[in-house]
């Protein structure tokens, strides 16, 4: 995999933050978040990043416990708030500027999200962490970062998981599961791979946005891979 990308748009699960159980904020595993992010902003690069809320609060799981599934959503969109807030922090404190950008107005929290503010901060060398989803509920944070992607025109979208890439089958439970290094959206979607939800895919599809799976709690992996290092799987437009 040949890149070159200057703009990224990092997303980052809520659970990852957990540490191992997944649950709160393991405070080692934000400070190693923090520590390759920024290190790769002082390599010239803009990051951009949304983070999820599922360490915190999971809308549609709360929904099967009969939650209403509006409000449930609201909940997590403020859970990713939460994570954001404390992603800043770190960052911050490794000498990084980073900002808080909701998607809905909530001030002094977090400065209400507006593109062109938000692209400026990049271009000054600052970390826009870009919260609340779409601001909307039946959205994923998944389809917020594909959106959000598209709007601050990234070179591409990076899914930081557990997981060094995509696989014929989840590796975790088939350890005949098979690596790919690279594959197309619409391939992606034929074959049932759960990379993204539907709706990002389909953002990413018509706005021709390529997305890189891969493993971000490996020390290195994000400043490899936004060097040209083979690292994780891409998937294409």
């Amino acid at each position: 995999m040949e890149m070159d990308y200057k703009r990224v748009l990092l997303k980052l699960s809520g659970e990852s933050l957990g540490g191992d159980r997944g649950l709160g904020i393991d405070e080692g595993r934000l400070a190693d978040y923090a520590s390759e992010v920024a290190s790769v902003v002082r390599e010239g690069k803009q990051v951009a990043i949304v983070v999820g809320g599922g360490n915190i609060f999971r809308g549609l799981q709360g929904a099967g416990r009969g939650f209403d599934r509006v409000d449930g959503d609201k909940m997590g969109m403020l859970a990713t708030v939460i994570n954001s807030l404390g992603l800043a922090m770190a960052l911050r404190s490794e000498g990084v500027a980073a900002k808080v950008f909701s998607a809905t107005p909530m001030e002094p929290v977090a400065r209400y999200y507006d593109r062109d503010t938000a692209v400026a901060f990049l271009e000054s060398g600052g970390v826009a962490i870009i919260a609340g989803g779409t601001g909307n509920p039946f959205f994923t944070t998944d389809s917020g970062a594909a959106l959000r992607a598209l709007e601050i025109h990234a070179d591409v979208l990076l899914k930081g998981t557990r997981v060094d890439g995509v696989y014929t089958a989840d590796p975790e439970k088939d350890p005949s599961a098979v690596k790919f290094d690279e594959l197309s959206l619409t391939e992606a979607m034929e074959k049932n791979l759960k990379v993204m939800d539907l709706t990002a895919f389909a953002l990413c599809s018509e706005g021709k946005m390529p997305v890189v799976i891969f493993d971000m709690n490996k020390k290195g992996n994000l400043s490899s891979l936004l060097k040209g290092g083979k690292v994780g799987t891409l998937v294409h437009p």
